[in-house]
């Protein structure tokens, strides 16, 4: 089963850009479609994007236009680059990773990273 670890959360103000990385050890990474999912406090949680095994990226109206997906199948990573980060966008990332190699709207992981805080200060 793919492990999931992500890095790069942290503490930004309202304007700023910040990379979320995720890194999936194991040599059938490539497989799957993987994607990003955010929970703020007292929220459920949302898809924010996805990408193919092939790199087609999909992506939440609330974020179209200011974050990109994207992914290294030699390296084993998927990042998620957001910028022009609003207030509203701060939560606790997972990465996530899908049972097939295409996504599909709605499409429900099955596998979990332990989620990074992405703090956005006003």
């Amino acid at each position: 089963q793919v492990q999931l670890v992500e890095s790069g959360g942290g503490l930004v103000q309202a304007g700023a850009s910040l990379r979320l990385s995720c890194l999936a050890p194991g040599r059938t990474f490539s497989t799957y479609a993987m994607g990003w999912f955010r929970q703020a406090p007292g929220k459920e949680r949302d898809f924010v994007a996805a990408i193919s095994r092939s790199g087609l990226t999909y992506f939440a109206d609330s974020v179209k236009g200011r974050f990109t997906i994207s992914r290294d199948n030699v390296k084993n990573t998927v990042t998620l680059q957001m910028n022009s980060l609003k207030p509203e966008d701060a939560a606790v990332y997972y990465c996530a990773a899908y049972s097939r190699s295409y996504y599909s709207t709605g499409d429900t992981p099955n596998v979990w990273g332990q989620g990074t805080l992405v703090t956005v200060s006003s």
